[in-house]
């Protein structure tokens, strides 16, 4: 009796060691980050489009560092940061989609794109060079003018998650 409760305190205590040994990180954010990585530093991402909004480089920077600052616990540097996001918006478009008779479109389709190049100072093999689009329709009765306030922030929130993911969130 003695022998079997000796065996299974050793079994228990060598499982407790094994499990303290491992290190299971989880993140309700999605980030996926090294301990070693403490800052982020997001480079202003200038609009090379042919078709240009006049804030949108400026509102798809911010947005940008705000996804960092609210998603990690990284602090944020002007420059050299272990983690650097930089690049350029390369697109710019409507294009009509959903052609119905007569050759009209029902709906039209704002598209921006971005070539990002992300650099991981702390570890190299996590760099990336990639391009992101995202889009969203709108009514073809509708000018982009009157619209662009409301799709391009939609448009950038979607751009954001998926650098982030592709990045941070290594997806």
């Amino acid at each position: 009796m003695l022998k079997r409760f000796l065996i299974l305190t050793g079994i228990i205590l060598l499982a407790g060691g094994i499990m303290h040994s491992c290190k299971v990180s989880y993140s309700f954010t999605g980030a996926n980050i090294s301990p070693d990585v403490k800052t982020f530093s997001v480079y202003y991402f200038p609009n090379r489009s042919r078709l240009v909004n006049p804030n949108l480089s400026q509102n798809f920077t911010e947005a940008l560092r705000e996804k960092l600052q609210r998603q990690t616990s990284l602090n944020e540097l002007e420059e050299n940061g272990d983690l650097i996001f930089e690049g350029q918006i390369t697109g710019y478009e409507v294009r009509p989609m959903a052609i119905q008779k007569e050759d009209q479109a029902a709906l039209n389709r704002l598209t921006i794109t971005v070539s990002l190049k992300y650099t991981n100072n702390k570890d190299p093999e996590q760099n990336l060079e990639q391009t992101f689009s995202a889009y969203e329709d709108f009514d073809s009765n509708s000018s982009l003018s009157a619209v662009e306030d409301g799709l391009v922030p939609e448009i950038i929130k979607k751009l954001n998650e998926d650098i982030f993911n592709a990045t941070i969130a290594n997806w």
